[in-house]
């Protein structure tokens, strides 16, 4: 078996080609390259290297060999100062916001994710207004946030995907739709829906409660509502219909309201956010361990197994 120094030889000699540049890399002698380059040559049972007065070259063994060797190499390093970092530059508090119930399942997750990866790291959760989500992280009141998307905005970072839903639409457990085993968005056109009161961009609304179908025919507008409960307790009353992402089916589940799926609607899918000019080592960790989770329930295997892969964790951004 190679030794991991003399892979790293191997390695350096296929980019400098040459001994004496190799021994300078590696801080040691050339007469010392020659060596290691021997006993790997003994190990392998072939010839890696060309080499003469003029010119040193890889064989087509030894490029096959170094082509093998050279990623594995990469990831040993990486995973190595990956956890150097993480160990070292990930103490102290991280304030994570999140909305309502669905909300705080995907920070539930993402905080026993953390306890794995970044022990160092404590997580403080901060319940923020659905109709304001975005300006405590703009104010500093909460480091990162869980949010639906999509978000485009200048300042502000979108992270990694914690997870993708399906849109389901709420009606009155009489509602003539509650039967049906799917709707499309065309069906509650001539529908009262009800619109979110919120400070979000215009274009995050109109994603999540379309104001015009496909074919071009207005939704009509109900009372702007600032909860679920809100949403669903006057749709239990008959007032009105709400598309609604999957999850609040989950967590809001009330015996007088059914949950019809959408087939046309788009999914809407939840990530992590944070101001850009903040990040920090902190905000990487956590944003590893939001890619870990993927929207998984529970914390995955690839997490317990500590298979570190936080190359994004030090890297600074901007």
């Amino acid at each position: 078996m190679l030794e991991l120094r003399e892979i790293e030889c191997l390695i350096t000699l296929s980019e400098q080609l040459h001994f004496g540049r190799t021994g300078s890399k590696l801080r040691i002698s050339q007469s010392r390259v020659s060596r290691m380059l021997r006993d790997a040559e003994q190990k392998v049972g072939g010839q890696l290297f060309d080499r003469s007065s003029r010119h040193v070259r890889m064989t087509a063994l030894g490029k096959l060999l170094i082509d093998r060797l050279r990623p594995l190499y990469e990831e040993l390093n990486e995973a190595y100062a990956d956890a150097v970092a993480l160990s070292r530059g990930t103490a102290g508090t991280a304030r994570l916001g999140f909305t309502g119930a669905a909300g705080g399942g995907y920070a539930a997750r993402l905080i026993r994710t953390a306890r794995i990866c970044a022990p160092e790291c404590q997580v403080v959760l901060r319940e923020v207004p659905c109709g304001d989500f975005l300006g405590p992280l703009r104010r500093g009141e909460v480091d990162v946030l869980v949010a639906r998307l999509p978000l485009n905005e200048a300042d502000l970072t979108v992270g990694p995907v914690l997870g993708t839903e399906r849109r389901v639409l709420a009606v009155a457990l009489d509602h003539p739709l509650a039967q049906r085993s799917f709707v499309h968005i065309e069906d509650i056109a001539d529908e009262t829906i009800f619109r979110l009161a919120s400070t979000a961009p215009g274009y995050w609304q109109d994603h999540q409660v379309p104001r015009v179908t496909p074919a071009g025919r207005t939704m009509r507008l109900g009372q702007e509502v600032q909860t679920c409960q809100e949403i669903l307790s006057l749709t239990a009353a008959g007032q009105g219909v709400a598309p609604l992402a999957e999850s609040v089916a989950r967590y809001y589940a009330q015996p007088d309201v059914a949950f019809v799926p959408i087939r046309d609607l788009p999914a809407t899918s939840v990530a992590l956010i944070w101001r850009t000019a903040e990040e920090n080592a902190r905000i990487r960790a956590l944003a590893y361990c939001g890619r870990q989770i993927g929207g998984e329930q529970g914390v995955p295997d690839s997490v317990l197994a500590w298979k570190p892969a936080l190359k994004e964790l030090t890297r600074p951004r901007g």
